[in-house]
């Protein structure tokens, strides 16, 4: 990710939301990340500089004229030292203050003599967001090439429902990474596929696999992270949308077939709605030929029904066949032969990439081993989490795409 080993300046400014900064700076850490906290006369009011000192071992600024730095000048020292600055929250009279060019403090100081990159998070009541002189400022903040990411949607602690909560920590540290981190897909589109699919036998009962979607939404974050615009569709799975992505949930592997061209058939005849598809998604080979709509019930006999089955469409190598494909890769885990396998299958989809699981017991686990085959070489990603496995892939297909 585009954190770890990075120096970060976390502004606090006056909220409620400026408890979730405390988790913010915990988790930012976990991801690798040193943090400097510097919160607002304001900020200090909801959650005490102790806090942060305590879970960052960092002294806190607050007063514009600390005199902890020996030369006086504290809004220089702390942002040169800096890879990044991120307000969270970012109430609307800081955002204000920044889009004016205002210095009032020692944050809006800060800010105001940066030479990298800033992000703010916005967090405030529904009306406040929705309020035009805030939108004006938004607007402004981005014109100056200040990130903004958020708000969300959701209940506020003023008691109302609606646009301006802050995000969660979680989603937070996933999209300031994206926001860090390399743009080696910069204005592509890729569509990607995750998780199993569910094929139905009767209203209660159906065939599926083990497939958890972990190794497939990691490749979304990853692409999101690279500056891609990226469309997932994912089978049954219980995994939350990750940052920036627009999801498409499905069920059967007709279902997910359909939703892919779907997207595909988006394209003029001349341009392609995108430049990647990933195949991560594990669909079933087959499915009940005959669906019963009612429960099928034991007989007195305890007689085993008998199935038929039929072959579903095989959705990436129907991608491939298109008048003007994307660039295709796909995804296999085998239980043996994996490498005589894995190049049968390159040949067979007309795809110029393919992803092997090394080993079939991957599935629900957090890590991960790949080989990665082409036509006339191989790479192998060495076992690390899913997570790091999908930036190195990505970084793998921009070479190719590029």
């Amino acid at each position: 990710m585009g954190i770890s080993g990075k120096r970060i300046v976390l502004g606090v400014t006056g909220g409620v939301a400026a408890y979730k900064a405390a988790v913010l700076t915990r988790e930012l850490q976990r991801a690798g990340a040193r943090v400097q906290v510097v919160m607002t006369e304001a900020g200090a009011r909801f959650v005490g500089p102790a806090t942060f000192q305590a879970l960052t071992g960092e002294p806190v600024f607050v007063d514009q004229w600390d005199t902890r730095i020996a030369n006086g000048m504290a809004h220089i020292e702390l942002s040169r030292a800096a890879d990044a600055i991120v307000i969270a929250p970012a109430s609307a009279d800081f955002m204000a203050s920044l889009a004016q060019g205002r210095a009032g403090d020692l944050l809006a100081t800060l800010c105001l003599a940066r030479e990298c990159p800033l992000a703010v998070a916005p967090a405030m009541n529904r009306q406040m967001w929705e309020n035009p002189a805030t939108q004006r400022n938004v607007q402004q903040l981005r014109d100056d090439g200040i990130e903004v990411i958020g708000p969300d949607s959701g209940d506020q602690a003023c008691g109302e429902t609606g646009m301006g909560r802050m995000l969660e920590p979680d989603a937070l540290v996933e999209a300031i990474g994206a926001w860090l981190a390399p743009k080696r897909l910069a204005g592509r589109r890729v569509l990607l596929t995750a998780g199993p699919t569910f094929e139905p036998i009767d209203p209660v009962r159906g065939i599926t696999n083990r497939s958890s979607g972990k190794m497939g939404f990691a490749i979304a974050r990853a692409c999101v992270a690279a500056g891609a615009d990226v469309t997932l569709v994912a089978g049954p799975v219980s995994l939350p949308t990750p940052w920036a992505v627009r999801r498409i949930n499905v069920q059967t592997a007709q279902q997910m077939h359909d939703a892919v061209h779907g997207e595909l058939d988006t394209a003029s005849a001349a341009v392609r709605a995108h430049d990647l598809f990933i195949a991560v998604a594990a669909v079933a080979d087959w499915r009940p030929a005959n669906y019963r709509d009612s429960k099928i019930k034991k007989t007195d006999g305890n007689a085993v029904p008998e199935l038929a089955f039929a072959q579903n469409p095989d959705i990436l190598a129907s991608v491939a066949r298109r008048a003007h494909p994307p660039y295709c890769v796909g995804f296999a885990a085998e239980s043996e032969s994996l490498e005589a396998h894995g190049l049968d299958k390159l040949a067979r989809k007309g795809i110029p990439m393919l992803v092997a699981n090394i080993g079939h017991e991957t599935f629900g686990l957090d890590d991960n081993e790949l080989l990665i085959l082409e036509h006339g070489s191989q790479t192998r990603l060495a076992r690390a989490p899913k997570a790091l496995l999908a930036h190195e892939l990505v970084r793998h297909i921009a070479e190719r795409l590029s």
